[in-house]
């Protein structure tokens, strides 16, 4: 069984914690409230050793028991999305059009308990604690590693919430398990003219029309069929009269994939076909493509202990898998390029509950999976130092 066992008055703690970061959600660096709540709640928790770092991020350490033991890091996200809530929670957002979408008051108020069961009982080596902001534009976890504050770690552990499970549910395994998230911009360029008179012209939206059906055989035909990926064009910007042909079209998109290969694969095809449909309908062209956060691929190592964890905290039957690929982005993936570690989906659909996902202004977690997380994160630590 478990070690980390949380007490009634944990769970009160958690849970009220985790309805206050819910009532006050704060976007992307600007997480200064949230940072002052998380401070003091560790605090309140037995953690003397708090740093503010990353402008609004916080990095506890917990001293292990044995002196020179490797040191693990547990992380959990804090910031909130640009989203007008609708839960009728009692608790619901009290910042217009801010809102805990994705889950992140669950993930820091979990962070949280797990570094209060790691207080009282210690791992083999320290704990860094990790309580990060800006997940949601993928820069916070570069601020963390550039700050120096997870410098000797050698592992690390995060988990986020997953409305398709129930409570009491965990995927815990190795491998893919989010995607890259890049974004691209392609600018065509033509003649403008008479909208009367296309022959006098040449028009840029006939050649956005080509590439957006062209990029959605990258897919299908460049791309392994056994390797999910994504192009999505989800913008375009051209002209503003209807007897209008304009000079410049403008497409804006995003590239999805979960190997490193794949995802060089993809973006050299955006390249070759922007350049390729704009030569064959005498455009100019500009491609700019801007990597966001790397494919999330967890490693067997660090998702063997995870895997035991969860095994312990909610009985092997409730360690599931992931079922289907995430094509989501995640910048915990930022940390793996650094060191080892797994990134854990847990279940928070509660009983007889529908499944309302993340990033919709009805999302509403089961609080129950407050005690899976925080329980989950600490044996993880536990293990660690035993592995």
């Amino acid at each position: 069984m478990s070690k980390a066992a949380l007490t009634p008055a944990d769970v009160e703690f958690l849970v009220a914690l985790r309805r206050d970061l819910h009532q006050h959600p704060e976007l992307s660096w600007q997480e200064g409230r949230t940072q002052e709540r998380l401070e003091r709640a560790l605090r309140e928790s037995g953690v003397s050793d708090v740093r503010r770092v990353a402008r609004t991020g916080l990095v506890a350490r917990i001293p292990g028991t044995t002196p020179g033991a490797p040191c693990v890091a547990l992380r959990g996200d804090i910031d909130a999305l640009p989203i007008t809530e609708a839960t009728g929670l009692a608790c619901a957002s009290v910042n217009d059009g801010v809102m805990h979408a994705c889950g992140h008051d669950m993930h820091a108020a979990w962070t949280v308990g797990a570094a209060r069961l790691l207080a009282r009982t210690p791992a083999g080596g320290d704990v860094l604690v990790v309580l990060q902001p800006a997940e949601e534009v993928g820069e916070g976890a570069r601020a963390i590693l550039e700050s120096g504050a997870l410098d000797g770690a050698r592992m690390i552990f995060g988990a986020h919430v997953d409305p398709r499970f129930d409570v009491g549910q965990v995927v815990a395994q190795p491998g893919p398990l989010a995607a890259s998230a890049d974004t691209f911009r392609v600018r065509l360029t033509g003649r403008g003219g008479h909208g009367a008179r296309p022959h006098r012209a040449i028009d840029p939206i006939v050649g956005a029309a080509a590439l957006i059906s062209s990029l959605q055989t990258l897919v299908s035909r460049s791309l392994d069929p056994g390797l999910p990926g994504v192009v999505t064009v989800g913008a375009v910007h051209a002209g503003n009269a209807p007897n209008v042909i304009p000079e410049v079209a403008e497409l804006l998109g995003t590239i999805r994939a979960t190997t490193v290969a794949s995802r060089t694969v993809l973006h050299e095809g955006v390249r070759r076909v922007a350049q390729g449909v704009a030569a064959a309908h005498g455009l100019t062209v500009e491609i700019v493509v801007t990597p966001g956060t790397p494919p999330l691929v967890n490693s067997p190592d660090a998702a063997a202990i995870a895997a035991r964890a969860a095994a312990k905290v909610v009985g092997e039957p409730n360690v599931v898998p992931l079922g289907s690929t995430n094509m989501a982005g995640e910048d915990f993936a930022c940390y793996l390029e650094r060191m080892s570690g797994c990134f854990i989906r847990i279940g928070v659909r509660g009983p007889g509950g529908d499944v309302t996902d993340v990033h919709t202004p009805r999302f509403a977690p089961d609080e129950g999976a407050l005690a899976v997380g925080s329980r989950l994160l600490a044996e993880c630590a536990l293990l660690f130092a035993h592995s």
